[in-house]
């Protein structure tokens, strides 16, 4: 899938054959993410989807906050947010001190849409491990705990970024 190989003779070979590996099992986790996404009764792209994830987390957020978040521009946060609120995902609501910030807040249908997408990735999740070795799924379960964190350790790549 992702096209890399190349055997050396360095001690890092093993963890490069396994970092291909996770990259493969990424662009595969990746693939059944968007699918069980697209097929929920809203259908949202993956930027909505991430919006209402940050809005969902950060109840209030104002829009400037958002696009910070998102890393998007404010005009394509903007733009992002009317469509949200068109669907009745997401409302608006003016700050009660400062009249020029405007809050963000997910809307019951916009909840329900998260809920849905949620459930459909963990049940598609849960068939691929149910296919698997129990211990295998065990191992994959530790290997994956160790990797959040040493991610939260604040391991980056070659050039210092996580």
């Amino acid at each position: 899938m992702t096209g890399l190989s190349g055997a050396g003779d360095g001690p890092s070979d093993g963890l490069t054959a396994l970092a291909v590996s996770m990259a493969d099992a990424v662009e595969c986790l990746t693939n059944l993410w968007s699918v069980a996404a697209q097929g929920a009764s809203v259908r949202l792209s993956s930027h909505q989807l991430r919006a209402l994830r940050v809005m969902d987390g950060q109840p209030g957020i104002n829009l400037t906050a958002l696009a910070v978040r998102m890393d998007i521009g404010l005009p394509a946060a903007s733009r992002l947010c009317d469509r949200l609120e068109a669907a009745a995902l997401l409302e608006r609501e003016l700050h009660p001190r400062n009249r020029r910030v405007v809050r963000l807040h997910v809307t019951r249908q916009g909840r329900q849409a998260l809920d849905e997408v949620a459930s459909r990735r963990a049940r598609r999740l849960a068939v691929a491990l149910g296919a698997m070795e129990p211990a295998d799924a065990e191992a994959l379960g530790r290997g994956l705990r160790g990797f959040l964190a040493a991610l939260d350790a604040g391991t980056g790549d070659e050039d210092g970024t996580a």
